[in-house]
């Protein structure tokens, strides 16, 4: 976990105190983030590297922020790039950026009630979609060929960007996030409608929400998910 922080600590250009302790195990749990703010974020620790050329991400996401607003909602960093980061833009469309130019997705609206949220890539082909309450978007081919470098920074909550001098709170996410899994590998349908529909499904073996490592830091509430 320490050398999470000192990147980050790199990354934010911030000094962080040692008491940022790494905690284990999300089951059950929702993360809230009540307000805009440029100091709250979640850390997460992958359970292998982030050296990828394919992935499933998942998540539960509910949120009240108007729809003009840009929201982060998945921030991965190396020192000179990010690397994989996903968000809902201005125009309410939710794009996916792998180092350089993103790619674009007209979904239903993020709204205050929660919405299961995947993304699947996969270097080999480019295929890429979003998948919204276990449905699939459009395919779109996007860098074939790419790969993910390993050895970052992952995000909840944030968009770390240091030529922007660290975080922006007009950037940041504000509502509830919870069930944030990740594989390196793309996901079946069937795998994904299980997923949104609660079954069980392989255990995700970059992030499980279950086993989770991961750091607090700043105003985010870890609560009961009832």
């Amino acid at each position: 976990g320490i050398n999470t922080v000192m990147i980050m600590a790199v990354l934010l250009g911030v000094s962080l105190t040692p008491s940022l302790t790494t905690q284990a195990g999300l089951s059950e749990k929702v993360l809230v983030f009540p307000y805009e703010t440029d100091f709250s974020f979640v850390a997460l620790i992958p359970q292998k590297e982030m050296g990828l050329r394919a992935f499933t991400l998942c998540m539960r996401v509910a949120t009240e922020l108007p729809e003009e607003r840009q929201i982060i909602l998945f921030a991965y960093r190396t020192a000179d790039y990010d690397e994989l980061n996903v968000w809902r833009e201005k125009d309410g469309r939710v794009s996916f950026y792998l180092s350089g130019d993103g790619v674009f997705f007209h979904l239903p609206p993020l709204s205050t009630f929660r919405s299961s949220l995947c993304l699947t890539w996969e270097s080999r082909t480019g295929l890429t979609a979003f998948w919204v309450e276990g449905k699939r978007s459009t395919y779109q081919v996007y860098k074939p060929g790419h790969s993910i470098r390993p050895k970052g920074t992952i995000l909840l909550g944030q968009d770390p960007d240091k030529h922007l001098g660290g975080l922006e709170a007009t950037q940041s996410f504000v509502g509830e996030m919870t069930d944030v899994n990740m594989w390196d590998f793309v996901l079946s349908r069937s795998m994904i409608q299980a997923w949104h529909y609660g079954h069980k499904v392989p255990k995700g073996n970059i992030f499980d929400w279950g086993t989770i490592e991961y750091e607090l830091s700043g105003n985010v509430l870890v609560v009961d998910d009832d």
